[in-house]
């Protein structure tokens, strides 16, 4: 599956982003899709995971405050990102695993978010 992220920005603090992720390839349904970001010196972190069948996931840093969303007909992942802070600041990737949702297969190309203060 090849998948293309898009929707980054710089946005101020408070602010909202709406991140999407179009699929194509292999039929969208068969993959866990999450959303991961990394910061310069940081390991990748999984903030919001979507399994095939089960409800959303999100990191404790995220939760309340990203959606994460898919919507299989359309092969397309969304991460709707408000209250915006610096520490968000990250590039952002989305990921797609065929079982386990912490191990994805396919990435991204990662689309920077930028939040000023």
């Amino acid at each position: 599956v090849q998948l293309q992220a898009s929707g980054g920005g710089l946005v101020q603090a408070g602010g909202s982003l709406r991140l999407s992720c179009a699929a194509s390839g292999r039929p969208f349904i068969y993959y866990c899709m999450s959303w991961y970001r990394q910061t310069p010196g940081k390991q990748r972190e999984l903030i919001a995971s979507m399994p095939i069948r089960d409800n959303p996931n999100y990191a404790d840093s995220v939760k309340g405050q990203f959606t994460i969303s898919r919507d299989n007909a359309k092969n397309t992942l969304v991460l709707q990102m408000n209250s915006l802070k610096p520490e968000d600041t990250a590039v952002y990737y989305c990921a797609a695993a065929p079982s386990r949702c912490d191990r994805p297969d396919y990435w991204g190309q990662g689309t920077q978010v930028t939040v000023s203060s």
